[in-house]
């Protein structure tokens, strides 16, 4: 498959898997209206299955915003039992399951092995060696990966490709915009809303006038899943990029969403302070040029006043797919310092994961 923009096609049915979750929501609330894709299919588990999706959710509506009536009435299909139906509907299905990380990956390889497009929000393939971990602006080349995929499994029209963790969204971009400084160390806090964990304040009465410092598995993925991303495709596999070096410590805090970071940076030429805003406000990349729907008009935006970026008034910055950044200054250890949002349900897993399916349509890779 060559690296060639093909143009979109239009009404491409579609299924979310884990429809009824808080991400899985995001997907559907996304998709209604989305100008090339229409859900023909919702899963769940098998606890749903079998009954209208308004009723499946009617306990647990994550959202004020109403669903299609169509999409309201559709019956919810058990997510492994209804794969053949499902896979000869939809040609590109949105992963949100919640469930052990061995079952999701062997019900996404089924799903690619009936010929469907998998695009997950789930870590469970996120090291997989020849599924790409994707991130559109950054290494929207690393698509070259669902070629030799295909060939190492024997898949005609089926792929995997998965979006990274919804932390590092925040500030990875930042420091992709300041990379041919030569970013060697970084110290990152993030502060991460509890939808990051599938809650609400009445599901996650804890968290009121509270801080827990503690997320299990999100500094590991903080610190590697950046490096896969920079990474490069050597001898048929992503081979990681040795730097910069990351520490990150992330806590929980009491806000519905959006993740904030704080983010100290050691160069190694460092820049100046206008040239660390003008990397960060001039920053393009190659998806700018390729018309995507749920692509921002502006990936990065940098206040200058220095109350910005505040979660509750930045967090939806265009649609909620921007990154906010602010707060530039000098760092008396490191070299930089700075703080930056983004919003975790959507740029950071529902809204982030159609974009990338935008992505793959764009290149070529939905065959009919």
């Amino acid at each position: 498959m060559s690296d060639s923009i093909n143009q979109a096609q239009t009404e491409i049915p579609v299924a979310v898997l884990g429809a009824t979750g808080m991400v899985g929501q995001r997907f559907v609330s996304l998709l209604q209206s989305h100008p090339w894709f229409k859900i023909v299919n919702v899963a769940a588990s098998e606890n749903s299955a079998g009954i209208p999706y308004s009723k499946a959710i009617q306990n647990r509506r994550y959202s004020n915003k109403n669903f299609n009536p169509e999409i309201e009435s559709m019956q919810v299909f058990d997510v492994i039992k209804g794969i053949d139906i499902i896979s000869k509907n939809a040609k590109i299905v949105f992963c949100a399951l919640n469930m052990d990380k061995q079952q999701i990956k062997d019900i996404e390889e089924k799903y690619a092995e009936k010929g469907c497009i998998v695009v997950s929000n789930n870590s469970a393939h996120r090291w997989t060696e020849d599924v790409p971990m994707i991130l559109p602006e950054i290494n929207s080349h690393h698509t070259q990966l669902i070629d030799i995929q295909r060939k190492n499994r024997g898949w005609n029209k089926g792929c995997i490709v998965v979006k990274p963790n919804c932390s590092i969204q925040s500030y990875m971009p930042v420091l992709e915009a300041l990379r041919h400084f030569g970013p060697e160390e970084v110290i990152v806090s993030t502060y991460q809303a509890i939808s990051g964990a599938g809650k609400t304040f009445e599901t996650m009465p804890e968290i009121n006038d509270n801080i827990i410092p503690f997320i299990p598995g999100e500094e590991e993925k903080s610190e590697k899943e950046p490096m896969r991303i920079w990474g490069k495709i050597t001898n048929s596999r992503i081979e990681p990029a040795q730097e910069p070096l990351i520490s990150a410590t992330c806590v929980r805090v009491p806000v519905s969403d959006g993740h904030l970071a704080s983010v100290s940076v050691k160069f190694k030429d460092p820049p100046t302070l206008q040239e660390c805003i003008s990397a960060v406000e001039n920053y393009k990349s190659v998806v700018d040029d390729f018309d995507l729907p749920s692509a921002p008009e502006k990936f990065l935006t940098y206040f200058n006043d220095e109350s910005r970026p505040q979660t509750a008034l930045d967090r939806d910055i265009y649609k909620g797919m921007g990154i906010s950044v602010g707060r530039f200054r000098k760092d008396p250890v490191m070299d930089w310092k700075f703080v930056c949002l983004s919003h975790n349900t959507l740029r950071g897993a529902a809204g982030g994961a159609v974009l990338l399916a935008e992505l793959i349509v764009k290149k070529g890779y939905l065959k009919n």
